[in-house]
């Protein structure tokens, strides 16, 4: 099995990126917005303890207080110019359970329903939280 690996995003974004945001719901992922050019930079990005792709999968594990799950997250898919496919996860539900998940939650999603058919490289979005 080929390796696909993720880059990660420079500190300096193209204000300007092609770009669509899907929201993955209990019925499927959702595009909530497709334009030529929507700023990123305004969307408040979740930091992630990790990311990777594997088995046609985009895994990330975030924060949690117990009750943080797939449909809380829009996943934003940028089509940039150099070839990547950045992919981001911004939080649109706040945790707000009491529970104590030191190592937080890994979440994923399916490429296939996210409708990402390009085989990479692929580029994090998300700040890193170490």
């Amino acid at each position: 099995m080929r390796g696909l690996r993720i880059l990660l995003a420079g500190a300096v974004l193209p204000l300007l990126l092609s770009a669509c945001v899907v929201h993955v719901a209990d019925d499927g992922p959702h595009v909530l917005e497709r334009a030529a050019s929507v700023s990123i930079q305004t969307v408040q990005f979740e930091p992630v303890r990790s990311a990777r792709i594997a088995d046609g999968r985009l895994y990330v594990r975030v924060e949690s207080n117990g009750c943080t799950d797939t449909e809380d997250f829009a996943v934003h898919i940028d089509a940039s110019d150099d070839g990547a496919v950045g992919l981001g996860v911004e939080r649109e539900d706040p945790d707000l359970c009491k529970a104590l998940v030191p190592d937080g939650v890994e979440l994923s999603w399916s490429l296939q329903a996210l409708d990402i058919t390009a085989p990479g490289p692929f580029r994090l979005l998300n700040p890193l939280r170490l």
